[in-house]
């Protein structure tokens, strides 16, 4: 069955930086995009980052362009998201999605906190 562990999540202050990492199982992970996706409280789940299958081409939400680096290891099975210069309006339970292009399948993990506060 379709899995995924996610990991790096916690409390950080503002300007800081943290890693968070989507192991995933349970599926083709190389024939799959990969997202990063946030939800605040009180706040609709948003975009964050995407990264195609082979991982050759990476979009970012406005809000975290130059701060926020996806990026995945095919031979792990993992997907990463790098985060410097965090702000509090950072702050959110994060969740990797897997995404079969051209499908409607879809696989979301179970999400990891970030809180960024002083």
């Amino acid at each position: 069955q379709v899995q995924f562990v996610e990991s790096g999540g916690g409390l950080v202050q503002p300007g800081g930086s943290l890693r968070l990492s989507c192991a995933a199982s349970g599926f083709t992970f190389s024939s799959y995009a990969m997202s990063w996706f946030r939800q605040a409280p009180g706040k609709k789940r948003e975009l964050v980052a995407t990264i195609t299958s082979a991982g050759s081409l990476t979009d970012y939400a406005d809000s975290v362009k130059g701060r926020f680096t996806i990026s995945r290891d095919n031979s792990k099975n993992t997907v990463y998201l790098q985060m410097n210069s965090l702000k509090p309006e950072d702050t959110a339970v994060y969740y990797c999605n897997a995404r079969r292009v051209g499908t409607t399948i879809n696989y979301w993990g179970e999400g990891a906190l970030v809180t960024v506060s002083s």
